[in-house]
C-alpha cells in the first residue's frame, strides 16, 4: 500500500509542498516563507482576535483587588 504523499500549499507563497518527513520546512516550501511568516506574527500583523466579556469581573495583578488601584 504505496500512498502518494499529500500536497499542501505553502501559506506564505502558495508553492505546492510534499507532505513527507523530507519536508524539512512543512507547510512551508522553504526556510525563507517560514521566516516571512514568523516576521508576520513578530510585528502583529497577524493577531488572534480576542472578544471580551462583559458579565466576567474585572481582573487585577496578583495582591491587588480590582478598583482598589488609586
Amino acid at each position: 500500500m504505496n500512498q502518494e504523499p499529500s500536497l499542501v500549499p505553502c501559506p506564505t507563497c502558495g508553492k505546492s509542498v510534499s507532505w513527507t518527513p523530507a519536508s524539512a520546512w512543512r507547510p512551508f516550501c522553504s526556510e525563507r516563507c517560514k521566516l516571512i511568516d514568523l516576521g508576520a506574527w513578530a510585528t502583529e500583523r497577524y493577531r488572534v482576535p480576542v472578544v471580551e466579556d462583559k458579565d466576567q469581573p474585572e481582573t487585577a495583578p496578583p495582591g491587588e483587588t480590582p478598583g482598589s488601584r488609586s
